[in-house]
């Protein structure tokens, strides 16, 4: 027998060892991470979590399909995934909810111009807004996990850009930026008085792309 044989009897042989369980099982496997992450969970994650072979995604919407309907649900959020409470259910949490301090009018503009103009340099929502903004309100934000610094800007002096968050997007039942909530909705969250915003104008996703090479790769 030559050693090529040989080598691939082994690889069959192996291959035959750590063979994929079940669709079935795998969709326990995804349901057992979600529910015990306390973030969302992305498909590489899991996949580096499971057992050699094992499929994920396709087991991701085996789960979501089995939850339709239910009391929670498996949302998409940004790139990652996530167990959370069916949206017309929410009430039933308010006493498990902690109370939050409600947002700056100053916060919340800078919040709101950098999740629908993203991405965006503080000079730019100083435009916008038609003031200066204070360094300790995008500190707030930055802190509470709803901005981050994005890629910096290909112009003179390169300065820094802010997107929203992961946990931002979260936090609205968003799965993307382009599901932002209009400004009836930040009223009703309590985040908003009843006072005009700035505007915030209307990005296009041909617009996002147009300014590409006006930035450079994140590093």
């Amino acid at each position: 027998m030559s050693d090529t044989t040989s080598k691939a009897d082994a690889d069959q042989s192996s291959e035959s060892l750590f063979e994929a369980p079940p669709l079935a099982e795998q969709e326990r496997m995804v349901e057992a991470v979600l529910f015990g992450a306390s973030d969302p969970v992305t498909i590489a994650d899991l996949s580096a979590r499971m057992p050699h072979g094992c499929e994920p995604k396709a087991a991701i919407e085996l789960l979501q399909r089995r939850y339709e309907g239910r009391g929670v649900r498996v949302v998409r959020v940004g790139d990652a995934w996530a167990i959370r409470t069916a949206p017309d259910l929410g009430f039933l949490m308010q006493k498990e909810t902690v109370e939050t301090r409600k947002l700056s009018r100053a916060a919340v503009e800078t919040l709101a111009i950098v999740a629908y103009h993203q991405p965006c340099t503080r000079v730019e929502i100083e435009e916008i807004r038609g003031v200066s903004v204070s360094r300790g309100t995008i500190d707030q934000l930055i802190e509470m996990e709803w901005i981050r610094f994005g890629r910096r800007r290909m112009t003179p002096g390169r300065p820094v850009t802010y997107i929203v968050t992961p946990a931002f997007l979260d936090h609205f039942g968003l799965e993307s930026a382009r599901d932002l909530p209009g400004l009836r909705e930040l009223r009703a969250a309590g985040l908003l008085e009843s006072r005009p915003m700035p505007d915030l104008g209307d990005t296009t996703e041909e617009d996002s792309e147009d300014q590409d090479d006006l930035f450079e790769d994140e590093s």
